[in-house]
């Protein structure tokens, strides 16, 4: 049973990356803060757990995944892979959602944000990858208004910060892409990490959440070391006044994705459906 269960992730995969159509480079130029010379991401030699790792990311990229082009719902989702701000769980996090996104009609967006350690930079490729979707909507088939995004452990952080400082302009305009709202439509939070970082575990001072910031739906479970981040940032959206549905199981852990096998990560994904429905119902 188990075979069978890689198999069908394996094929889930193939499907998501054989549909992949485009590269997209967020800086036709310079990067900004980035002192290293432009490079392809490097995969770290740890494969642990069927995951793939990149690491070094120098050269910020979107990977397109259109949907079909007779389920396409019009809406699209920007992807932030997880990994510590060090590394991008590039398949696990990434190309394996897209794969579950096309399937209910969405066109998905994995982004390659920079690592490690780069969360200045991470933000600028957010806010630099929201207005290049939206600039260049009509080449999918989406709404320019309908697009969101969603992130897993750091990528949840990255979510989070796009999501409610969307406002701060985080780099120098390039094009006139920069001339578009850099705030997503709606924000989704798996396992989100980060969040809690203020005075005595409570937000992270650099979050400004308020009545424009975007519905976010979280997920995460209690025995996740991370947990308390989706418990602080759901009071924190509550107390803005912001749309929020949060979702807090006891088991499942961190890093999860949505591969069968683990209880937290068989309960996300039609909860999310749900909800992404209704919320995109209403842009």
């Amino acid at each position: 049973m188990k075979q069978y269960a890689i198999l069908l992730m394996m094929l889930g995969l193939t499907t998501a990356i054989s549909a992949q159509q485009q590269t997209i480079h967020l800086w036709p130029g310079n990067v900004p803060g980035e002192t290293t010379a432009k490079q392809a991401a490097q995969v770290t030699a740890d494969g642990s757990n069927n995951v793939k790792r990149l690491t070094d990311v120098t050269d910020p990229i979107l990977e397109v995944f259109p949907a079909a082009a007779g389920n396409n719902n019009g809406n699209a989702v920007i992807i932030c892979p997880g990994g510590g701000y060090n590394i991008l769980a590039i398949n696990l996090e990434g190309y394996e959602i897209a794969a579950w996104l096309n399937k209910l009609g969405y066109t998905a967006f994995v982004l390659q944000y920079r690592v490690p350690k780069k969360e200045a930079g991470a933000l600028q490729d957010a806010q630099r990858a929201i207005r290049i979707v939206r600039s260049r909507a009509a080449e999918w088939g989406i709404q320019p208004g309908n697009i969101g995004m969603m992130g897993f452990s750091a990528g949840g952080s990255l979510t989070a910060r796009a999501s409610t400082l969307y406002n701060v302009n985080a780099y120098t305009p390039v094009d006139r892409a920069d001339s578009l709202s850099a705030r997503p439509a709606f924000g989704v939070l798996i396992y989100p990490a980060y969040l809690d970082k203020g005075e005595n575990r409570s937000l992270t001072p650099e979050l400004k959440p308020d009545a424009q910031t975007p519905s976010m739906f979280l997920f995460a479970t209690s025995d996740d070391f991370y947990g308390n981040s989706a418990l602080v940032i759901a009071g924190a959206l509550r107390d803005a006044k912001a749309l929020v549905e949060l979702h807090f199981y006891a088991k499942g852990g961190h890093g999860y994705g949505l591969r069968t096998g683990n209880p937290a990560a068989e309960v996300w994904p039609p909860l999310l459906e749900k909800w992404l429905k209704a919320t995109t119902g209403k842009l």
